[in-house]
């Protein structure tokens, strides 16, 4: 049951911690005491040497670890036409956590800029590996849960359905240039199915004006534009995540709430399912999926902490998962990466790799 095409039996969802070096070439282009040019080919020196730790443990897929970004969305977002960088002193609250970042506002036109920057990172990617470059994007949702309504000028969007039409022609936009410029494995990440699938983030949204159900409506109509006329030896997946900030969290629930349209709905390839805590619940939302037509990766290792998981236990939880959907159609991923923001989560480098290297072992004891 070994799969020649992704998501792999063993997957990872994208982000990596960070080297040292890296951190301390950031700094010194804060202090002014390098260039942009510098830290770049910096950049490239220590994403090669990643790439080549991925393929020694086995990794099909192989990512940058997102080696050039502070953030798995914002960095994106921000390059696309419309959308503006602003000074955000609030952050963003997690569990025992507050960023401190930049936000973002829509000022314009939503469109998908034919010279944006991860266009470069991805094609430097596919040329120095040799495995499948995996590229990794927030999914459009992103854009609505960062900036909502109040961050919308309404002069140039009058009603969000105007918005969420252009945000949508402008991803589909975007897999068209990737495309083009290689990539056959593209991830959507998405915190917004997450937060629909919690109360409490349900509540917070109906006090903000809106309406949980219609949003996952819009999100499903617009990923569904976005890759609806992908060439058919591209593949997409979508990355359900309940946050992930120095291996803190926002919001926990179980994916009953959105499992039937998210699954069945949303046209994906492939959906990453953060698994590895009590937080997710448990695996019957999964008979949703449609049989034998997607797969669903699950995140039972999890990113936020650096003890390895019990082997039996991790085999446990996918005999039990593949109670709902045949194991044919499972893969196992650690449940979200290891860095989503450049600070990276509370573990080593070395408990990192032993992670990765156990879902490899493990996906090739389980399917072969």
């Amino acid at each position: 049951m070994r799969r020649t095409i992704p998501p792999f039996r063993a997957d990872q969802v994208g982000s990596l911690l960070r080297s040292e070096r890296l951190k301390r070439a950031r700094a010194s282009l804060q202090a002014g005491s390098i260039s942009r040019d510098q830290l770049r080919a910096i950049e490239d020196t220590e994403i090669e040497a990643l790439i080549r730790r991925q393929e020694a443990i086995g990794l099909e897929a192989v990512t940058d670890g997102e080696y050039r970004r502070g953030w798995w969305h914002f960095d994106f977002l921000w390059a696309l036409d419309g959308c503006e960088r602003f000074a955000d002193a609030s952050g963003i609250s997690f569990r025992g956590a507050t960023t401190t970042a930049d936000g973002i506002r829509v000022t314009g036109k939503i469109d998908f800029p034919d010279n944006h920057p991860m266009l470069a990172h991805f094609k430097f990617l596919r040329e120095h590996t040799r495995r499948t470059p995996k590229m990794t994007i927030p999914s459009p949702a992103m854009l609505y849960v960062r900036t909502g309504r109040n961050l919308i000028d309404r002069g140039v969007y009058s009603d969000l359905e105007g918005f969420f039409d252009d945000l949508a022609k402008a991803y589909r936009k975007a897999v068209r240039a990737f495309y083009e410029a290689g990539c056959r494995y593209l991830q959507f990440d998405d915190t917004a199915w997450a937060f629909l699938c919690s109360q409490e983030q349900r509540a917070k949204a109906l006090e903000r004006g809106d309406r949980p159900d219609d949003l996952a409506a819009s999100y499903a109509r617009v990923v569904n534009y976005a890759v609806g006329e992908k060439p058919a030896d591209m593949v997409i997946t979508g990355h359900v995540c309940r946050g992930n900030f120095r291996s803190s969290w926002i919001s926990q629930g179980g994916y009953e709430p959105v499992a039937e349209r998210l699954l069945g709905g949303v046209n994906y390839d492939g959906y990453f399912l953060e698994y590895d805590s009590e937080r997710a619940g448990g695996f019957e939302p999964l008979r949703f999926l449609p049989r034998g037509r997607k797969l669903v990766v699950l995140g039972l290792v999890t990113s936020k902490s650096g003890e390895l998981e019990p082997r039996d236990l991790i085999k446990r939880r996918i005999d039990e998962a593949a109670k709902y959907v045949a194991i044919e159609q499972l893969c196992l991923s650690p449940q979200c990466g290891f860095a989503s923001t450049e600070e990276g989560n509370l573990l080593t480098e070395d408990e990192q790799w032993a992670k990765l290297r156990m879902v490899v072992e493990i996906a090739g004891e389980v399917w072969g």
